[in-house]
């Protein structure tokens, strides 16, 4: 046993020493400063993995604005300097947006190849999704989702809001419900015809829980989403590998067609689906997972950060709740019990820059997202002052989280300003500056260039109904208002909004209107 032990434990010293010998990138003249890390494939992924903002930081005071890090089997050149992005976003002819997103997409939620180029598909998924979320498409989105959030709020849990008692919940659990329950019901429509139903309250009842459920999955799946994007296989996980089934299973066309009043999105990617794919009825659904996961993994953090943050700062509250009223009034719209609800445009949602700087200083500071590109090719990168050669199959990437909290852009960076995104005159602020010079890219809780997620005014206003309609109906507060700010949950680093690392009780109950 000790000599099988001791034969095995040499092997494994042998094995790190070729590795460092003989497998470990050399850099070549003309490249980045390289960090290969000391573990055979990981290189310098738990270091990473622990605090992407530290290390990084770290690595850029030792490198300078471009260095490259061997994580996971990758190599990653790492631009930070936000006068160069551009130049990235220009290497179009060199660098691949869509290999890295289009084989993430297939190894997290289990359907065949988006790709074209791979023949299961014709279909431009950019294009449909440019298509059914924004422009027109966009206004009847927000139109059903503020009748959903509505119905969610005050209807679906009625029960909770018997007379005027305060009604405590975990603040992200809350958002989660309300947001996931909402946008369930605007992009998959109803089982229900509300029109002419007679037995609408049962039906509603049995639509809930089965949405609920549906939450449920949603939770056990994401839970291990950055696993499956680092490569690990889901059959690893076995709750939520059925979790991801179930999904998948709800989300089958023969059950989407019984649903009333489906998005625009999802009945023309059902189309697409039958028309222009081979993918068999799971694989049509697990694009549909893919929909649902894309529309709720980051906005219902998102959202729970604008209201945490909101619940924290009575200054800012003081001044969304007016800036709400104001909107309301404007619009002649009243705040009643009796079955009315409100309706906002999308014209009156964007006179609201109060809320609109509050959501983007909560994503500036919970925002961890990534932008990749692949190289193609062997290619010169031409940045602003210097020239790297970057080799095929490396991939370049930016880490906006850098720029959001750098203390030359954005004072006092870690601390929460309600009006950071607010100009002397009350309006949208866009002059923001490094070393004297004005900056083009300075918030990226989206991405940037043509990969710039296509779902982000939707986000952005399904956001804002919520707080509008949380001030417009409820009284809220924090059990405890001297209540920390809970840390940012690092293991979601690079796919866009953290999660709190831990919920945050609140209370809240109708106005007595």
């Amino acid at each position: 046993m000790f000599l099988a032990s001791w034969i095995l434990g040499v092997a494994a010293i042998l094995c790190c020493v070729s590795w460092f010998l003989l497998g470990r990138r050399r850099r070549r003249q003309g490249e980045p400063p390289l960090e290969n890390g000391f573990l055979p494939y990981l290189g310098c992924a738990l270091k990473f993995g622990a605090n992407p903002l530290e290390f990084l930081k770290e690595k850029q005071k030792k490198h300078g604005h471009i260095f490259t890090c061997h994580v996971a089997g990758k190599y990653i050149h790492f631009l930070t300097d936000p006068f160069s992005y551009h130049a990235l976003m220009r290497q179009g002819k060199h660098l691949d947006w869509k290999k890295f997103h289009f084989a993430t997409s297939a190894k997290a939620f289990g359907h065949g190849s988006i790709d074209p180029a791979e023949g299961n598909t014709t279909e431009n998924f950019h294009q449909t999704f440019i298509r059914t979320l924004q422009g027109n498409a966009l206004d009847a989105l927000i139109e059903a989702m503020m009748e959903n959030l509505q119905y969610v709020m005050l209807q679906s849990r009625a029960p909770k809001l018997q007379s005027n008692a305060w009604v405590t919940e975990g603040l992200y659990s809350f958002c989660c419900q309300v947001m996931f329950e909402s946008g369930f019901l605007t992009l998959f429509g109803k089982e229900f015809n509300s029109n002419n139903d007679k037995n609408l309250s049962s039906k509603q009842e049995t639509e809930r829980a089965h949405i609920l459920n549906a939450l449920e999955n949603f939770k056990e799946f994401d839970k291990i989403f950055p696993a499956l994007v680092a490569g690990l296989p889901i059959h690893l996980f076995k709750s939520a590998h059925s979790a991801r089934e179930k999904l998948g299973e709800a989300l089958l066309h023969k059950n989407l067609v019984k649903r009333d009043n489906l998005s625009e999105l999802v009945t023309l990617r059902m189309f697409l689906n039958d028309t222009l794919s081979t993918f068999d009825d799971m694989e049509k659904a697990k694009t549909h997972v893919a929909v649902l996961w894309a529309s709720q993994a980051n906005t219902i953090p998102a959202t729970f950060w604008a209201l945490f943050f909101l619940l924290k700062s009575p200054e800012a509250m003081r001044a969304a709740t007016k800036e709400v009223q104001r909107v309301l009034e404007s619009a002649e719209e009243s705040i009643s019990l009796d079955g009315k609800h409100i309706s906002l445009n999308r014209k009156q949602l964007d006179d609201m820059p109060i809320l609109d700087s509050i959501i983007k200083e909560a994503m500036r500071l919970s925002s961890a997202s990534m932008t990749f590109r692949v190289a193609k090719e062997d290619f010169t990168l031409h940045l602003e002052n210097d020239f790297y050669n970057i080799r095929k199959d490396d991939i370049v990437a930016l880490y906006p989280q850098l720029l959001h909290f750098d203390p030359e852009i954005y004072a006092d960076p870690s601390t929460f300003k309600y009006d950071r995104f607010l100009n002397e005159k009350g309006e949208e602020k866009t002059d923001f500056y490094r070393n004297g010079r004005k900056l083009k890219y300075y918030y990226m809780p989206f991405g940037t260039g043509i990969a710039k997620c296509p779902g982000r005014l939707f986000a952005v206003h399904e956001i804002k109904q919520f707080l509008a309609l949380i001030l417009s109906y409820f009284e809220i507060e924090l059990v405890d208002r001297d209540v920390k700010c809970p840390s940012l949950d690092q293991s979601r680093a690079g796919l866009g909004i953290l999660q709190p690392s831990n919920d945050i009780d609140f209370r809240y109950r109708l106005k007595c209107l």
